[in-house]
């Protein structure tokens, strides 16, 4: 080949052939998210030409080598194999193939032939296994990413599951000195930090999010010299402390989210004056926050949320007039919303909930006119919402919910507005001309508990509303069409329960509603029949109304999750369709007049978990194909005119929590149709009020694990499960569970039960023979009931094992001989009856025994002592018993008149006994279960904004 001296060289025919050879290995996959230009479509294809001048590559120009490679983004699929033709092109420099499709292959063998290589780049492009030394080998590398992309992709809605593994990290890197960036985010290196990391005194940039480190933070990585970007967030197990340092290098932004540093703010991060992204979040720091944090004028990006500061915001935040994000909530801070805002001109987001703020909102928020998002909520503010807010153009998310606000609302300015969130506050909305030219691009708005007596106007105008919440308001009368004829077609969520609502527009029963996926309705005035399920719907809540007809009509629901028509009066029979749903997790038809057979067919794979049919007047036996069933945890058929023997397939369901049969007309021995159960994690069995007969059934109770165990806990919980979207895997809905129970011999009705509840009722058959000692194993056991029964013998001294027992009714047997004196240990003891039996001797005397009435013991004649008037006649009998070392004065009974709730011992939990009566919760738990739904319906479909 001749060369005049001006032309420029091709590039050689070996580098262009092992990248045509590169590019028939992979196919070019245009659909992923990865993808934004195949840059390979500009390469011959012939393999001619000069591949100098194809996209991606780069030449030297002396030489005409290929040095340099970059196909980022270019929609590669297929495996990165240790015999591609990459490692024939010697004089790479730098080679990027991030943000491509690798189809989970290996990191091959083989990089180490790149000698010469100073950057490669290879993130976020599906790659699995472990990352082989030979990387390690390039001691050139000036910048190095292997970043696996777990953090973005998450945010993307790719979820990638497969991550790269790095055995020892200290020895991968230890060669590679001359690095400047480093980024091994994702990486699961489940090992101590990286000592070897200090001496990298050229690291500029080092992240190591999510690496699964654990152990003590170095503090001398604060110190290299040229480092601007550390970002060693999203590790829960790395400890660590800002610390008090002169700070003399250049850092710019410093990342420590999710890890489990302590400690303070030092005074000294004012040194840090080139300082642009601060970001602590979900840490556990706790102090007030010095004011030397006004010093850094550079910062930008601000993140202080999740963690324990308290004390006033310091007014000196007014300096930090560079601020375009700032997110404080979710701490202990006191004081008001302070005028340190008039200065932050450039904030486009603030975020202060749950911050503990409190008093009006005396500041104008005129200057934030670049505000994207604002959240004020879950705070103690009070008094009237800025007018300034309703000015602020730019808004795409405003959330004042839960703020103990008033005010008139005033939107025709927020034509960005994405989500609106006012829930909780006292307002009323302005009636203007030109609000239908309100709101186009409002996706999902929260009324919920705002003294609504209307449905808002702006409702009937064209928009793009996936999720509406009017929730607990005062709405009367009909549900107007209108109300969704602007969002036809793009609404997802409506929630509308806790009004006055009698019924739709026209008597409407089928929802014109394509997409809508939630529907609740309930606690209403709706008279109408069942309106038909939407055909996308899987969350349908219409519960406590007054529905009258039959339900054939949700049948419609094929994709229905859960399903609740409780507290109607509906009638007819339950459609066979139940049972072939493909999806149905919870059934709640309780207390409707439902008559007929429960429906005989449930396939395998059959997804109930909850199954609640009380209090209707079904009949006939339980299918047995109930047993296909396997995540079922509760099944109420109580109050119904079942005929049947004891379902003794449901010892196969062994995620049973809860089972009541009561009130029905179940008959026949239990352990005559089954040598072994398995109820290992059973809290509630009631079998009461049958024709149950034989003797107690011993291998059932030995079944029953989880009443062996005294339960602890952390933190008070309730009985729930979470109901999943089938497609997604995203929550629906947290259903707690709800029940009837007896106290005192009352049956009351419970919207939440704790956790720690245990409870046998068997009362009302016809058992015979002793009581079991076995009986006395099942220590965490609250409630006993074997009452109106035909039950002989005496009272097993082993009940008195029973340290958590606060109700215990045998009255009503043929029981006989004396009450054990052990039973006055039981010191939480408030409900105990053995009335009408034949027990004699002295009563048990001292602790609870003492608050017991003459009704508890009546109809024995042979009992004698106190209360009762009959004095026991041998010599030392009315003698009190010796006060039970565990007695103390006045101790509250857990199964009082009214529900509460108590916390014994310290350290490592607490132990929470129940007492039946009215609900009584503390503020957090209705919180957390506000905000867990709240979650599920809410952020699965906004994002974090």
């Amino acid at each position: 080949m001749i060369h005049t001296p001006f032309a420029k060289p091709l590039c050689h025919p070996e580098e262009s052939s092992a990248l045509m050879e590169f590019k028939r290995s992979f196919k070019i996959n245009r659909t992923t998210l990865l993808c934004v230009y195949p840059k390979f479509e500009s390469w011959s294809i012939d393999g001619h030409g000069d591949c100098c001048s194809w996209d991606g590559v780069e030449c030297d120009e002396a030489t005409s080598h290929v040095t340099g490679l970059d196909l980022s983004h270019g929609c590669l699929f297929g495996t990165l194999s240790s015999n591609t033709s990459l490692f024939r092109l010697l004089h790479l420099e730098s080679l990027n193939l991030a943000w491509n499709d690798f189809n989970s292959s290996s990191i091959p063998y083989g990089f180490g032939n790149l000698s010469r290589l100073h950057y490669l780049n290879l993130s976020c492009s599906h790659l699995s296994g472990k990352v082989l030394s030979d990387i390690s080998q390039l001691s050139r590398l000036v910048s190095l990413d292997l970043n696996s992309g777990w953090d973005i992709e998450m945010s993307l809605g790719l979820y990638w599951k497969n991550f790269l593994k790095m055995p020892n990290i200290d020895n991968f890197i230890q060669n590679l000195t001359m690095l400047k960036e480093l980024d091994l985010s994702s990486i699961n290196m489940s090992s101590p930090f990286p000592h070897v990391l200090a001496n990298f005194s050229s690291l500029k940039s080092l992240k190591l999010v999510q690496c699964q480190l654990h152990g003590e933070f170095l503090v001398s990585i604060f110190q290299l010299p040229n480092l601007e970007v550390l970002d060693i967030s999203y590790n829960f197990y790395l400890s660590g402390f800002i610390p008090n340092l002169h700070w003399g290098n250049p850092l710019k932004s410093l990342s420590l989210w999710g890890t489990n540093f302590s400690g303070e703010v030092p005074i000294s991060i004012k040194n840090l004056v080139f300082l642009n992204e601060l970001s602590i979040s979900g840490c556990n720091f706790s102090c007030s926050l010095p004011t030397s944090m006004g010093n850094l004028s550079q910062l930008a990006h601000l993140d202080l949320s999740s963690n324990k500061f308290h004390g006033q915001i310091p007014a000196v935040f007014a300096n930090l007039t560079h601020l375009s994000y700032l997110d404080l909530s979710y701490n202990n801070f006191s004081g008001g919303i302070g005028h340190w805002f008039v200065n932050l001109a450039k904030l486009t987001y603030l975020n202060l909930a749950d911050c503990q703020l409190s008093g009006p909102i005396t500041y104008s928020f005129e200057n934030l006119t670049q505000l994207v998002s604002l959240r004020l909520c879950y705070n103690n503010l009070q008094g009237e919402i800025p007018s300034s807010i309703w000015e602020l153009n730019d808004l795409e998310v405003l959330d004042l919910s839960w703020s103990n606000l008033s005010g008139t609302v005033d939107l025709h300015k927020l034509k960005k507005l994405q989500m609106l969130d006012l829930s909780v506050n006292n307002i009323s909305f302005v009636n203007k001309a030109e609000i239908n030219a309100t709101l186009p691009k409002l996706s999902y708005l929260g009324l919920e508990s705002c003294n609504l007596h209307e449905f808002p106007k702006f409702l009937a105008y064209p928009g793009k509303l996936e999720d509406i919440d009017l929730s607990h308001n005062n709405i009367e009368g009909s549900v107007p069409m209108w109300m969704w004829n602007g969002s036809r077609e793009s609404l997802l969520y409506m929630y509308l329960s806790d009004n006055f609502l009698t019924g739709f527009e026209n008597n409407q029963i089928n929802l014109p509603l394509p997409k809508l996926t939630s529907l609740d309705i309930s606690s209403n005035r709706l008279k109408t029949e069942l309106p038909s399920p939407p055909p996308s719907v899987n969350y349908y809540n219409i519960s406590y109304n007054f529905l009258i007809g039959e339900i054939q009509s949700i049948c419609s629901g094929k994709f229905l999750v859960i399903l609740d028509l409780s507290n109607n009066s509906l009638n007819g029979t339950i459609p066979s369709c139940v049972g072939n749903m493909d999806y149905l997790s919870f059934l709640n038809l309780r207390k409707n007049e439902l008559v007929g057979m429960i429906p005989r067919a449930y396939p395998k794979g059959c997804m109930l978990e909850i199954i609640d049919l009380s209090e209707n007047r079904l009949q006939g036996p339980i299918p047995g194909s109930l047993a296909n069933c396997t995540k079922l945890e509760y099944l109420n058929l109580a109050h119904n005119q079942i005929l049947d023997g004891f379902p003794f397939w449901l010892s196969e369901l062994t995620e049973l929590k809860v089972v009541i049969l009561k009130s029905n007309k179940f008959y026949g021995p239990i352990e005559a149709y089954r040598s072994q159960f398995n109820f290992s994690y059973m809290h509630i069995m009631d079998l009461s009020y049958n024709s149950f007969n034989g003797k107690l059934p011993c291998k059932l109770l030995q079944s029953l694990h989880t009443m062996e165990v005294i339960t602890r806990q952390e933190r008070l919980e309730y009985m729930t499960t979470q109901a999943l979207d089938p497609f997604d895997n995203a929550f629906i809905e947290i259903v707690v569970y709800d029940m009837k129970l007896m106290n005192k011999g009352t049956e009351r009705e419970y919207s939440k039960v704790p956790f720690a509840l245990m409870q046998i009722d068997f009362s009302n058959n016809k058992f015979e023979g002793h009581i079991p000692d076995l009986i006395g194993d099942l220590k965490s056991l609250i409630l006993l009931n074997l009452s109106s029964n035909v039950l002989t013998g005496s009272i097993p001294p082993s009940l008195a094992n029973l340290t958590l027992l606060e109700s215990l009714d045998l009255s009503r047997n043929k029981l006989s001989e004396e009450i054990p004196q052990k039973l006055a240990q039981l010191t939480f003891l408030s409900s105990f009856n053995v009335s009408n039996n034949q027990l004699s001797g002295l009563i048990p005397q001292g602790s609870q025994f003492n608050t017991f009435s003459i009704d508890s013991f009546a109809m024995n004649e042979g009992l004698c002592g106190s209360p009762l008037p009959k004095k026991c006649t041998k010599v030392g009998d009315n003698l009190p018993l010796p006060t039970s070392p565990h007695e103390k004065s006045g101790e509250e009974s857990l199964f009082n008149s009214e529900w509460k709730f108590v916390l014994i011992g310290n350290g490592v939990g607490f132990l929470i006994g129940i007492v039946l009566g009215n609900l009584i919760i503390d503020e957090k738990s209705v919180w957390f279960l506000h905000y867990s739904k709240r979650m599920a319906k809410g952020w699965k479909r906004l994002g974090r904004h």
